[in-house]
């Protein structure tokens, strides 16, 4: 064996040797690279405690698919990649499968449909230019997945109003990682955490809370909470969260107390308050007024930083409100009327919270200010639209107001914070004050562990409609005189899981990916060009390669 091939053999036996080890090496050692500047194939912890804690296999069903434009392919594409991720950090098969309900056959397609539907995920018409032709097209943005004992449904493309197709895309992919996993978690979630709604002063009634309630039934159990049952603030610490909605009584310093006390040991509230008073049942003829309503809860809310104003919002982006038109027959006509008082709210802050969410209707909501709290850091989430106004108390409130035009030169107050969270460690209302007197003035906190607040001006927010064919409450976001659909559902299920765990699943929606669109001109003028150069280029390089190495070898051969 001459010494070249003993050479040669003994570098193929070191690659071998290698290779084995590398492949030794990867079965208990595995890692991931990821080397784009966002962090595209990045997922963050709590994705990983998810995918950990599944116990049995998955099957998510794709339902994007067909022949699709490139900007659908791409989101099909961000889809694939994510449940790829994840299935390497899963302990359990992620099996994905695809399917185009448009082509199977008619009596299982429309069966099909209908159990989209009631997930959640309708069809949408994607409109695209090829070759100089506008083409429609259904799709089906989202998907199925199946674990051992449920199944779920995930609409995965939205977006937020005014948003272009593809802001609306590359919202839709940066949200997928939140959307997925949130939903494998409630898929495998076996015991969910508690937060409790507060009820005692007059707050909203089974059928207008049932919406709240069932938005979230789906990440948590959810009680009602009797003050007048509390005897201390260990009472309250099993709950993650405590929402207070609609109140019609005043908040007594007791009440107050055991709130307060509950934040200082790093509770979370909500606060979603009525400041004014609108009868609705005698909103005909010449109307009524809104006056304010002192719920007790202005002096606490103050101290936290923040301040609900006696006054009412309208705005120009408004929704629609029912009313009697008259009668055919012995059944009441009914239509919808524009209402400014109803504000269908778009503008969203860049926050996890509201990023990506659809409109969201305020009902009779009112301003809110900031106050000076030390260590309290405020963010304002949702804000009415550019054309908006507000009214001092006391506010006139009369449909007959609906027949006649808005004067616009009035509306133009600008975008008005509708919600504020409130975060940080927050100073007790009973510093310096006396402690309710059956209560344990040595158990007292003066200064809270970090806790969170979020507060809105308008208590139906989180209120549902009730159908009046069925005389009973429907989802919260649906309105039983509009087919469309409002955000209040996805608004409240994010607010609650931002404020119980604002580094958890909600930090997924931090991602912020670049858009970076080619030259559509240039695309057009040297599409030959390119094309070209990516069928040539690679073949003549490989050609030249081997003449190199031809002529090198000739050149090494003729010289020995």
């Amino acid at each position: 064996m001459t010494k070249n091939s003993k050479n040669m053999l003994l570098g193929l036996l070191a690659i071998l040797l290698i290779w084995v080890l590398v492949l030794g090496l990867s079965e208990w050692w595995k890692f991931r690279l990821d080397l784009t500047e966002e962090g595209r194939f990045t997922i963050g912890k709590a994705t990983k405690e998810v995918l950990a804690n599944m116990d049995s296999p998955l099957e998510v069903e794709v339902l994007l698919n067909g022949d699709l434009p490139p900007g659908m392919m791409r989101f099909q594409k961000g889809i694939v990649e994510t449940l790829k991720i994840f299935r390497a950090y899963s302990n359990e098969d992620i099996n994905i499968k695809y399917n185009d309900p448009l082509q199977m056959d008619k009596a299982s397609r429309d069966d099909y449909i209908q159990m989209l539907a009631a997930y959640g995920i309708n069809p949408t018409n994607l409109y695209s230019t090829q070759n100089g032709a506008q083409t429609t097209k259904l799709i089906f943005p989202g998907i199925m997945l199946r674990s051992q004992d449920y199944e779920l449904g995930v609409l995965l493309l939205k977006g937020e109003m005014g948003m272009g197709p593809d802001e609306i895309l590359n919202l839709s992919i940066e949200n997928l990682e939140f959307e997925i996993s949130q939903a494998i978690k409630r898929l495998y979630t076996r015991n969910k955490k508690a937060v409790g709604v507060i009820i005692g002063q007059g707050e909203m009634g089974e059928d207008e809370g049932f919406g709240m309630v069932e938005a979230l039934n789906e990440d948590y159990e959810v009680y009602k909470v009797p003050f007048d049952q509390a005897e201390s603030v260990e009472d309250l610490l099993a709950f993650e969260a405590l929402l207070v909605a609609g109140p019609r009584e005043a908040y007594g310093e007791r009440e107050k107390y055991l709130l307060d006390q509950y934040l200082m040991y790093g509770g979370n509230l909500l606060f979603f308050v009525d400041q004014m008073v609108v009868n609705l049942e005698e909103a005909g003829g010449d109307g009524t007024v809104a006056m304010p309503f002192d719920t007790g809860l202005d002096d606490l809310l103050f101290r936290y930083g923040v301040r609900i104003n006696r006054d009412l919002i309208q705005d120009l982006n408004f929704g629609y409100h029912p009313v009697v038109a008259g009668e055919f027959g012995d059944q009441a006509q009914i239509i919808s009327l524009p209402w400014p008082f109803y504000i269908q709210a778009g503008k969203m802050a860049d926050h996890p919270i509201t990023k990506g969410l659809d409109q969201v209707q305020f009902r009779f909501a009112s301003t809110l200010d900031t106050v000076k709290a030390d260590g309290v850091s405020k963010t304002p989430l949702i804000f009415s639209s550019e054309y908006s106004k507000k009214q001092s108390a006391p506010v006139r409130v009369a449909f007959e107001d609906m027949s006649t035009e808005p004067d616009v030169n009035s509306f133009t107050a600008g975008s008005l914070p509708l919600v504020y969270l409130l975060e940080g460690n927050f100073t007790s209302f009973f510093k310096n004050r006396f402690v309710p007197e059956e209560f344990d003035e040595g158990a007292f906190i003066a200064e809270g562990n970090q806790g969170r607040v979020l507060v809105a001006g308008d208590a139906d927010i989180v209120k549902s409609w009730i159908d009046p064919r069925e005389k009973s409450p429907v989802p919260l976001g649906a309105n039983p005189y509009s087919e469309n659909v409002m955000a209040n559902r996805e608004f409240l299920q994010h607010a609650v899981n931002y404020l119980v765990d604002p580094d958890g699943i909600m930090a997924a929606k931090r991602k912020d990916f670049q858009i970076r669109p080619l030259n559509k001109v240039k695309i057009k003028q040297q599409k030959t060009l390119w094309q070209s150069i990516n069928i040539f280029f690679p073949v003549a390089m490989i050609l030249f390669l081997g003449y190199l190495q031809y002529v090198f070898r000739k050149r090494k051969y003729e010289k020995g």
